[in-house]
């Protein structure tokens, strides 16, 4: 199974996302139902890899948080360009559960993560460059922010590639504990 670790994000979040995905020839939009924020990705893992992963998840403990998005940019440039995506507010409640979900991913026997986290969600993966019309696009959406949603669990995702893209099924759910201070 190839799977990943993300955070679900509320639909009326992913509605507004899904809303900004037009205006850029060569993008491939992501599906409103496929937006999430990626915490770790996994890839193909047989059964017992990641039975290890499901147990090692479980017993992260982490207080739930909330997060708000900001900014649009991109991976990438010239020839090379990746991905559209948007950016998430600075916030050391989300960097410590990501660190959490490497350290269990690490003991359930995964490689560490060569590259550093970078929280975003991606809108759209790139066919072929826009050209000018990325700074367009790019000076548009420039003051794109979201208030901030409750942020109370993750999920292990499977990707399979179907003729149609991508389909991401929830395999397991894990909450966070309860904020008793209040969000930050």
């Amino acid at each position: 199974m190839r799977l990943f670790i993300a955070i679900a994000l509320p639909e009326d979040l992913r509605a507004r996302l899904a809303a900004l995905g037009n205006g850029l020839p060569g993008a491939r939009w992501v599906s409103e139902e496929n937006l999430h924020l990626s915490l770790r990705f996994l890839g193909e893992l047989d059964g017992g890899e990641a039975a290890d992963v499901d147990a090692a998840l479980a017993g992260v403990r982490v207080p739930g948080f909330e997060l708000g998005l900001e900014g649009i940019s991109h991976f990438g440039k010239g020839r090379n360009l990746r991905a559209l995506w948007v950016g998430v507010r600075p916030n050391p409640a989300l960097m410590r559960l990501q660190a959490k979900i490497e350290q269990a991913a690490i003991r359930a026997g995964q490689p560490p993560e060569k590259r550093k986290f970078k929280p975003h969600v991606t809108l759209a993966r790139f066919k072929s460059n826009p050209g000018g019309k990325l700074q367009s696009y790019l000076a548009e959406h420039a003051l794109f922010r979201t208030e901030p949603f409750p942020v109370d669990g993750f999920t292990l995702y499977s990707s399979f590639l179907s003729a149609s893209g991508a389909i991401y099924r929830p395999e397991a759910d894990y909450p966070l504990e309860p904020n008793e201070g209040g969000a930050h």
